[in-house]
Parts: C-alpha cells; sequence; structure tokens
C-alpha cells in the first residue's frame, strides 16, 4: 500500500481564506486503552465554557455558521461537528462512548469548541483524499449503512475511488471510514475558520498527538496545512512490530 496525500481544493481556500487547516497521522492504535480519565478532563473543560454561555455564541462555531450559511446551507439544520458535540454536552452532560480513539478526538473538539475528524487510513482510497466541491456522483456511506450521493457543489471529502468520506464539510463523516475495532492508522483532520485559528489548531493537534502517544505506542506526525503548503502525505503502514518515527 503506497502512500496517502490529503489537501484542501484550490477552490475551497478561495472560497475560505481564513481557514486554518491541521492533520495528523498514527497507527497502532487499537481499541483496548482506558482513555476515560482523559476524556472526563476535557469534557470538564468544555462544560466551564458552556456554564458561561452557550455555543451558539463561541467564535469558533459562528465561524462555521458563516461558512454553511455561504454555501447555501442553514447554520440551525446543518451544524459543524464541534457544535453538534457542544450542543449535546450542554443538553445532556456528557457524551456517548465510541471508541478510545474517537472518545478522545470528540472530547478534545468539545473542549477546543473545533471540528476533529478521525478517519481510518486504511479505508480510504489513495493516492489522494481531497477537501472539495462534489461532481455529484460520489458514493457516500451513512451511519446507517444506506449510500448517498452528495448534491454537487456540496464541500466533501473525495478519495480517489469517488468516496465521501464527508459531507457538508464538517457536518457528517462517513460510516465507511469510521473508526472502530479493525482500525490500526489514523488520519485526524482539524479545521478552522475564525480569527485564532492559527494559534488554536497548533496547539488542538499537540493535543492530540500528546494523548494519542500516551496511551498507544505510536509517535505521531502532524503538520499545519497552508496556501503554501498545502498538502499532508500519510506514510505506507509499517511493518509488524515496528514502531513508526516522529
Amino acid at each position: 500500500m503506497g502512500s496517502l496525500r490529503f489537501r484542501h481544493a484550490d477552490a475551497v481556500r478561495r472560497d475560505h481564506p481564513g481557514l486554518v487547516a491541521g492533520a495528523l497521522y498514527a497507527d497502532g492504535v487499537d481499541a483496548t486503552a482506558e482513555v476515560a480519565p482523559r476524556v472526563t478532563e476535557y469534557i470538564s473543560r468544555a462544560l466551564d465554557r458552556l456554564a458561561v454561555g452557550g455555543e451558539s455564541g463561541f467564535a469558533e462555531v459562528l465561524a462555521w455558521r458563516r461558512a454553511f450559511a455561504r454555501m447555501g446551507l442553514r447554520p440551525t439544520q446543518y451544524r459543524c461537528a464541534s457544535e453538534s458535540l457542544l450542543r449535546r454536552l450542554r443538553r445532556e452532560g456528557s457524551l456517548p462512548r465510541i471508541h478510545p480513539v474517537v472518545d478522545l478526538c470528540n472530547a478534545i473538539s468539545a473542549a477546543y469548541a473545533i471540528p476533529v475528524a478521525a478517519l481510518d487510513a486504511d479505508r480510504i482510497a489513495g493516492p489522494l483524499l481531497e477537501v472539495r466541491p462534489a461532481r455529484g456522483d460520489e458514493r457516500y456511506t451513512a451511519f446507517g449503512g444506506g449510500t448517498e450521493h452528495p448534491a454537487p457543489g456540496e464541500v466533501i471529502f473525495a478519495d480517489s475511488a469517488g468516496r465521501s468520506h464527508a459531507r457538508r464539510w464538517t457536518n457528517r463523516q462517513s460510516g465507511h471510514s469510521a473508526v472502530g475495532a479493525h482500525t490500526r492508522r489514523i488520519l485526524v483532520v482539524t479545521e478552522a475558520l475564525h480569527e485564532g485559528g492559527q494559534d488554536d489548531v497548533p496547539a488542538l493537534l499537540k493535543t492530540v498527538a500528546e494523548e494519542l502517544a500516551a496511551h498507544w505506542p505510536t509517535d505521531p506526525v502532524t503538520a499545519v496545512l497552508t496556501p503554501t503548503a498545502p498538502e499532508f502525505v500519510l506514510p505506507g503502514p509499517a511493518a509488524d512490530g515496528e514502531r513508526r518515527p516522529g
């Protein structure tokens, strides 16, 4: 299996010049790590912020709401992933436990109020995963198992086989590449549009990398993507027993 490249299409960067994006690769993860204490810590941070004011007033969330409106989406119907997590936290006081990697990423996303996507890297068809406007013929697998076709122009995560790994940009991930019991290699993507994202995205990436390294035998590789350095290249899978250098 060769390497996989991740990037944002020029059209996405042109239409959203405030975009700050970060990517992380890690191998050697599994479903056995005990992350509950750390998840609780990050959720507590998010709840402390929510106690001061609702998520709809957060600068991080407002920036995504404006972007969704520009894309012709109703922001209160289609929410970015971090807003959905914060909304659930405010209403229920907790988040569902799914998988240690997902639980950590969700809790960190809520703490920073910035969308974080964790994908199974081995379920993505290379050589390119690109955030781009849909053509309309891409296939999206819902978590319930059904197949959908994103509307032409909708921003999606599209791989080289024409599969969409997210719909409406940061709104909804695909069940096809969801992290599960089989997952060993992950791609984590975080994206911000608010003023201050240039500081918050690197800090969030560092947090995710530290938590992964603390709970699994992995040395995550991270990068902040820019218009002049827009691509992140994931290495191929390590040989059995080999630890990937960071």
